[in-house]
């Protein structure tokens, strides 16, 4: 298994990188991966040549076009077609090319905006979607889709992996394009920085959110890459959620910011609450092992060693 062929689609991304990492501390040798600007997974001929080229016995797809309510909102059509472009092209070309495994990677945003919580991956399709991301939400239902179609029709080893909402090392620190997590530590960093005196945060506080540290989420991608698993869906999180308020208190103690918070609360929530399902994965073997505060510590002490170098953060 350790000497296979396995391309990572995005491995220069927040997840894909730490699979990398995590798959290389593990012995695996014949690892590939090509920048966007050595492979456009957006042009489906450039994607059949490289198959052609490479020929990857297994292919994990961390590709796509990610960020927060505010990168949603603004862009959808390049949130939607650009995404499908992506996962299309490489499921397509990973069925003909023969490809043994086939990792495709979600999000929780892909279930209905008020479905009963937790999220059990049965949920999906049954009612509507949270507005302010349906537009990447669809896209990945139909990547979950078109992966449970090959299985169903080819009885090839497909399966889907819905994160929850990610956070970690190398992640985005951009105010304008990134995730919730992220954004704090760099809104509490700037503030402490420059002296203010408050940190003004969107909406209310109130919706509850679980986060799950990139390692373990590579983690269970190592997981699902080493055995076969029964079903095309399966939901990867901690179980465990806080509201956006804890979240903010946890992260400006970590960080050391001594201000007040202020909710803006002509500011979207999003979805009220997104806590996941896991027992499908505990059953069959994998789990979680970081706690949100240490993975927030170990989080913003990368971000501290790596400000200068991160060409998201733009200090004033």
């Amino acid at each position: 298994m350790k000497d296979k062929k396995i391309y990572i689609a995005g491995h220069r991304g927040m997840v894909g990188g730490a699979i990398w990492r995590q798959l290389e501390s593990l012995g695996y040798s014949n690892l590939i991966g090509y920048t966007s600007s050595e492979l456009d997974l957006k042009n489906q001929q450039a994607v059949v040549d490289f198959f052609e080229k490479e020929k990857p016995q297994i292919v994990i797809d961390a590709a796509a076009r990610v960020g927060g309510i505010l990168a949603n909102n603004d862009f959808p059509y390049n949130f939607l077609m650009e995404n499908m472009q992506i996962q299309n092209n490489l499921i397509d070309a990973s069925l003909k090319g023969g490809v043994e495994k086939f990792i495709f990677l979600g999000s929780s945003c892909i279930y209905p905006k008020f479905a009963p919580q937790p999220l059990k991956e049965e949920y999906l399709l049954t009612d509507s979607l949270e507005p302010t991301n349906e537009w990447y939400a669809i896209a990945k239902i139909s990547g979950v889709k078109t992966c449970q179609a090959v299985r169903k029709q080819y009885n090839k080893d497909f399966v889907s992996l819905m994160p929850t909402n990610l956070y970690g090392t190398h992640d985005n620190f951009d105010l304008e394009t990134s995730h919730v997590l992220p954004a704090m530590i760099r809104k509490f960093y700037d503030a402490k920085q420059s002296g203010n005196k408050e940190v003004v945060l969107w909406g209310t506080g109130s919706p509850m959110r679980e986060f799950l540290f990139v390692d373990d989420m590579a983690a269970s991608v190592v997981f699902a890459l080493e055995n076969k698993l029964p079903e095309h869906l399966y939901n990867v999180g901690t179980g465990v959620d806080v509201t956006i308020k804890e979240l903010a208190e946890t992260v400006k103690s970590i960080v050391g910011f001594e201000g007040n918070i202020i909710w803006d609360s002509n500011k979207p929530d999003g979805t009220p609450r997104k806590l996941m399902d896991i027992s499908k994965m505990h059953e069959l073997g994998w789990k979680h092992k970081v706690n949100l505060r240490e993975g927030i510590e170990k989080t913003y002490n990368w971000f501290l060693e790596n400000i200068n170098e991160i060409k998201e953060v733009k200090l004033n």
